[in-house]
């Protein structure tokens, strides 16, 4: 049966997510599930089933703009600009993202609730790889929340409503796993979704552009990375394990909650400034 693929924007938000989601499972599968079942190292089944589910992802982005929505630059309209301003954006989000880290655990170390220790191993290489996997989260990450998916729900919604379905969903997608595992890491969620509003009020202050939202989760996911896998901390435990972080998960715990607070109450300060500020020039 043929589809009228111009059709389906007429279609409501789910309805579309789902044909999207299914076209693109049925592309990915075939090369998927021999990868499942021939390779078995399972680090390495991952690294390659979800970076061909990105490739995919990217691809079926261009077909569903050009044959859906009729918009040939659908990138573009996401936000993904390849501009001066966009890479000034994406430094600022950066340099936001590391410092706001941080601050966390500066100041987590000025309460006595951990102390700093000499690198574990070679602290330029940590950094260099916390660069590349901090870019990469965040552009993957963004692309699909901030690009994509905002853009679907801003489609039938208020800008108020899409702002947050977005971020509840954006949470919510970091629980498909075992339901052992989606409990014991279930606190996590009231900081991912602060996480989320953060970003969407992020792209709104620089005028739809992605370029900071990318950097912020870039260098929030850097700063961590240097500290966390560097070794450049121990907790002193002077303080329940929910205050600093379960399993030392800083988003797991009531510090990072905070910063998560203080971070989406500034960022929302400078989206509403923007809007206010297009208001007075309309």
């Amino acid at each position: 049966m043929k589809i009228n693929l111009a059709s389906i924007a007429q279609r409501s938000v789910f309805i579309r997510l789902g044909y999207f989601i299914f076209a693109l499972l049925v592309l990915w599968s075939p090369f998927a599930i021999p990868i499942y079942l021939l390779v078995n190292d399972k680090n390495l089944v991952n690294i390659i089933t979800m970076a061909l589910l990105y490739i995919e992802f990217i691809v079926l982005l261009r077909i569903w703009s050009k044959q859906v929505y009729k918009q040939p630059h659908i990138f573009q309209h996401y936000g993904l600009q390849f501009t001066r301003l966009n890479g000034v954006d994406l430094l600022k989000g950066l340099a936001i993202g590391f410092i706001s880290i941080l601050i966390l655990f500066g100041l987590e170390g000025l309460l006595g609730l951990l102390v700093w220790q000499q690198p574990k191993v070679f602290l330029l290489k940590v950094v260099l790889e916390g660069s590349l996997t901090g870019l990469s989260v965040g552009f993957a990450e963004e692309l699909l929340f901030r690009g994509w998916l905002l853009d679907e729900l801003q489609r039938d919604y208020s800008p108020r409503v899409a702002l947050w379905a977005n971020a509840m969903i954006f949470g919510v997608s970091h629980f498909i796993k075992p339901v052992q595992a989606i409990i014991h890491t279930l606190p996590q969620l009231p900081a991912l979704v602060l996480l989320g509003l953060t970003q969407v009020w992020g792209k709104r202050w620089r005028r739809g552009r992605l370029g900071l939202p990318i950097g912020l989760h870039g260098g929030l996911v850097w700063g961590y990375y240097i500290i966390n896998v560097g070794g450049l901390i121990e907790y002193t435990n002077r303080v329940p394990d929910w205050v600093t972080g379960v399993d030392k998960n800083p988003l797991m715990g009531v510090m990072g909650l905070v910063l998560m607070g203080v971070l989406a109450f500034w960022m929302r300060g400078q989206a509403s400034r923007v809007a206010i500020d297009g208001s007075k020039n309309a």
